[in-house]
């Protein structure tokens, strides 16, 4: 639609229109004439007229008022006229005209007279020559049939403030019917999804205005600034640019509105396309949303396309049956009867040996076989081998799938137990020369791996190398040693060993070649060791006298042996028990170069990969951002990224960098992962994943009482595994506390802060860490033998995990309050313990007590808290027993969670002690600010005076009830 405003029409006027001609009307030239006429729809209107047709040299002028051009820089004239046809006038001269000129003056101020501007074309300016598309004659009927034409004539620029038409008849009868001046807008419209405001169209008819487009309300530019162009004529052209609905917004209305997708609908790019409806089993929690969240116990994956339902983790596997061969099984199952609605869903294998002796089941060592692997199976059977014989095992079958990493429960599985078959010895693979004469060599060999039972002998077979083995010559030997005479001096031999068990002979060992000696070389030696024989003597002697101060020593001061037992049960574990498949930590600081550990274990990103958004926080090397990752051929993520700040030094590089070469060596889903570093650009930047919600201790004071149990043991579960996961590794944390553990969306826990270098420096301002024997150390978590003897072990972290259990109990409260370190150290030294936290079940402060064991070596692992865990959340029944509230005044010597009312003065210091002290108006305005009122409140007080989070109930309730405890002793006391 053309928008136009006008600025003068002839046809609305109700008296007469006053326009100045020339020459004056009723002189001798008879110029124009106003009369009032008729349109063509019969309305009354007020015309000018001439018809001078028989006089020759006609120069009839008619001007308009003066009319302001009101910013318009392009003028518009619509005129409508009626023409007599020359040749329909009889004796008409040939000066006859069907045609007038029209013209134009500007003037910054309405200054004409009659005289001025003078009638001639200068100074008026010709706009154009009007021609009749028809014209009028005399007609048969004895009347005038009128002829009305309608022509529009544009001029410009004109750039003062107004302006007069002129219009010049020079020999024509004619009649100027009516005049509408107006100028033209291109009109307010909304395209491309953008908002252009009524524009003035350009001065010149060829003109195009240029106009900035508004995105309109939840769009946003695509490309280049969006445009429009109005022309000389009001219209709208040349569109460049467009804008498009964002996110979670969809067009509607014609594409000029971005409407908010409605709850249960989601988008998750800017574009055109329509609002999408949640896939099943996910939500939205607003309008406007660009993705759906999935309900509780469903899950996406990063790869999972945002269309696609949350899925669930698979049930157990079906129908487990076992087929024992000796010392071998195979196992076949049937696929999960449900499979979580994904069809990623792959096998993993926990084999348990049981019985034996130990008591209980024990994860197997990594000398059992797995065919085709222990994990990640995708066909439904395992082959399974080098288990030991007559034993019993247990099997089970886990069914995992793409999302069971983000449940904080286990896996769920099939089992089976066999019990293997006898079996003869594996095959015995390290054999060695221990001496050798001209005519002898002894040998010693290692037990078989495999040894299937109790070993009662060994057969060593042997032959000369140029034999035939068929000449071999045998012997027994009870033990994993022989001496083999009566050989040739300088031939080579060779030898093979078997084991024999009661299930008979193993396979033989590999060929081993040994050679005696020659007579030469034998009476070289003897020579040779001559002098070492005397000196062996002497020192014989003084060894047996060192040996006998020793044992005297060793009397006198008890030898407290308990220190290498916990060495050698340590060293059996790290070598026994690891995991098939584990790798293990290698710490970067024995690389002679720390840049190769690095290079060997980190990721380096280019520079151009990384976008930092915004500073989160402050580290010890510098500052700690949050940012975007994209690297080639995959989707961008959202990071944390540690910078290193400038003017470091090169040690100080090194500690920075040491973090990333230890986190680059662990992959476990309760571990903090390390996407690379950026080492060849500046700054110098460590970049992991971006965990939402920041370190567990401040979290879980942001949400005090919002938790259940179960989420709560499900964080210390994810903890636990974390944990077990760097045990398995050999990796010692040394700082495991819950200011450590970083809390992602959905709150998995993850182990983080392994910059080790705080206990090497002295320097320190924190008071968290405290000088110990040349380090800083974080008392109030470390374990006595790490603190007294900077013993560092899974075991000194096994105690400072179960401080981090009451931390998280307590959603996030101090560890031992406002006590100094060293009445910290005293306290624990004389076995006092942190009492349970409020509301803690008494199966989990039982565990803290079992991870603050005084001997390490009755600590519980990592393994076996985990377990406990994952039973405690099959079973919630076992959380429901609560630790009961004491009545006595003599509380323990650690118990501060409830705070002795009578050190306070008023109800505000102790709402303030127990961390309640945004409730003082709701006390103060229901009347009790007085204790004796305070001790008698119930449940419904603590309700009506407005407390509604069910965890602050509780606390204010157990507070009370030790407050009205410890008042009843008092008064009992002083009776």
């Amino acid at each position: 639609t053309l928008l136009f405003f006008m600025l003068m029409d002839s046809t609305t006027a109700t008296a007469e229109l006053g326009w100045t001609v020339y020459p004056v009307s009723g002189s001798s030239d008879n110029s124009w004439e106003e009369v009032s006429g008729y349109d063509e729809h019969m309305n009354t209107i007020r015309t000018y007229q001439v018809c001078n047709v028989f006089d020759s040299n006609q120069n009839n002028w008619v001007r308009t008022k003066y009319i302001r051009r009101r910013g318009a820089q392009r003028i518009h004239v619509e005129m409508k006229f009626s023409v007599r046809d020359c040749s329909s006038i009889p004796n008409v001269p040939g000066s006859c005209k069907e045609t007038f000129n029209l013209y134009y003056y500007e003037s910054d101020s309405d200054t004409a007279t009659r005289t001025s501007p003078a009638w001639m074309e200068n100074p008026w300016i010709k706009v154009d020559t009007i021609a009749a598309d028809e014209s009028f004659s005399q007609v048969d009927l004895g009347g005038r049939v009128m002829k009305i034409n309608t022509e529009v004539r544009s001029f410009g620029p004109v750039s003062k403030n107004g302006f007069y038409l002129a219009f010049q008849d020079y020999g024509g009868c004619m009649s100027l019917i009516a005049v509408r001046v107006f100028y033209r807008k291109c009109p307010r419209i909304i395209t491309n999804g953008a908002l252009f405001q009524e524009t003035l169209s350009g001065a010149e008819s060829t003109s195009l205005v240029a106009a900035r487009g508004v995105c309109i309300p939840n769009a946003e530019e695509v490309d280049v600034p969006i445009k429009l162009y109005c022309n000389g004529d009001g219209e709208w052209m040349v569109p460049i640019g467009r804008c498009m609905c964002k996110a979670g917004n969809e067009a509607v209305e014609n594409g000029t509105v971005c409407r908010a997708c409605p709850s249960g609908f989601f988008k998750p790019t800017q574009g055109d396309e329509s609002c999408m409806q949640c896939p099943i089993n996910s939500r939205t929690t607003s309008e406007g949303a660009i993705n759906c969240i999935c309900r509780n116990g469903y899950y996406r994956t990063d790869s999972d396309p945002l269309q696609m339902p949350c899925t669930t983790v698979p049930s157990a596997p079906q129908t487990v049956i076992s087929s024992v061969n000796e010392t071998s099984v195979m196992l076949e199952w049937m696929p999960p009867r449900d499979s979580g609605g994904r069809e990623d869903v792959v096998y993993n294998i926990i084999c348990k040996s049981c019985g034996g002796g130990r008591g209980g089941c024990t994860r197997c060592g990594d000398n059992v076989q797995f065919l085709p692997r222990q994990l990640g199976l995708t066909k439904s059977r395992v082959y399974i081998s080098d288990l030991l014989a007559h034993t019993q095992y247990t099997f089970e079958v886990q069914a995992v799938n793409g999302v069971s990493d983000q449940s904080p429960y286990s896996p769920q599985y099939a089992s089976v137990n066999i019990t293997t078959n006898q079996a003869a010895p594996s095959t015995v693979s390290i054999m060695h020369q221990v001496s050798r004469t001209v005519d002898s060599i002894t040998l010693s060999w290692s037990q078989p791996d495999q040894p299937n039972g109790v070993i009662l002998d060994y057969e060593l077979q042997y032959y000369e190398k140029d034999q035939s083995e068929y000449n071999s010559t045998t012997i027994r030997s009870q033990t994993n040693t022989a001496v083999i005479r009566g050989l040739k001096s300088g031939s080579i031999y060779v030898f093979q060993v078997r084991a024999r068990t009661v299930a008979g002979f193993g396979r033989y060992s590999g060929k081993l070649y040994f050679q005696t000696m020659t007579e030469e070389e034998y009476n070289t030696s003897i020579q040779e060791k001559l002098p070492l024989i005397i000196g062996s003597a002497a020192a014989g002697l003084v060894f047996l006298i060192a040996l006998v101060v020793i044992i005297i020593v060793c009397n006198r001061r008890g030898f407290d042996r308990g220190d290498s037992e916990y060495t050698d049960k340590l060293q059996h574990y790290t070598s026994g028990h690891m995991s098939p498949g584990m790798k293990i930590y290698i710490d970067p600081f024995t690389y002679e170069d720390p840049n190769e550990a690095v290079r060997e274990f980190a990721k380096e990103i280019d520079i151009s990969c990384v976008k930092i958004e915004q500073v989160i926080g402050a580290g010890e090397f510098g500052e700690v951002c949050s940012g975007n990752l994209k690297l080639p051929g995959k989707r961008e993520m959202f990071v944390a990224i540690k910078t290193l700040k400038s003017g470091y030094t090169e040690k100080q590089r090194r500690d920075f960098l040491s973090e990333a070469s230890i986190m680059g060596q662990f992959d476990h889903p309760n571990v903090i992962h390390l996407e690379g570093v950026v080492t060849k650009s500046s700054p110098v930047m460590i970049i992991t994943e971006f965990m939402e919600n920041g370190s567990l201790d401040t979290f879980l004071r942001q949400n005090d009482g919002q938790f259940t149990v179960i989420q709560l043991v499900g964080m210390l579960r994810g903890i636990a595994s974390g944990m077990k996961y760097l045990a398995d590794m050999n990796y010692v944390h040394r700082d495991l506390a819950a200011r450590n553990i970083l809390v992602n969306s959905n709150l998995v826990c993850k182990v983080s802060d392994f910059g080790l270098s705080r206990f090497l420096e002295d320097d320190t301002s924190d008071p968290t860490y405290t000088s110990a024997l040349g380090g800083k150390i974080p008392i109030r978590w470390t374990a006595p033998e790490a603190i007294q003897y900077r013993k560092f072990t899974s075991a000194s972290d096994v105690w400072s995990y179960g401080i981090v259990m009451w931390e998280v109990m307590s959603y996030g409260e101090r560890p031992y309050w406002d006590m100094t370190n060293q009445d910290v150290i005293n306290a624990i030294e004389q076995d006092y313990r942190l009492p349970p936290p409020m509301d803690c079940p008494n199966a989990l402060h039982q565990l803290m007590l079992d991870c603050w064991q005084k001997d390490r070596n009755n600590r519980p692992k990592f393994s076996q808290i985990v377990n406990n865990l994952d039973k405690m959340i099959r079973n919630p029944n076992t959380l429901k027993a609560m630790t009961p509230l004491s009545s006595g005044v003599h509380l323990p010597l650690l118990d501060r969670s409830i705070p002795d009312f009578s050190t306070f003065s008023t109800v505000d210091e102790w709402l303030d002690a127990i961390k309640m002290g945004q409730y003082k108006e709701n006390f103060a305005n229901s009347d009790f600010s007085t204790f004796d009122v305070v001790s008698q409140m119930t449940m419904d007080d603590i309700l009506r005076i407005g407390v509604t989070l069910a965890g602050h109930q509780k606390k204010i309730l157990n507070s009370v009830q030790m407050m009205r405890a410890q008042m009843n002793q008092i008064q009992s006391v002083e009776v």
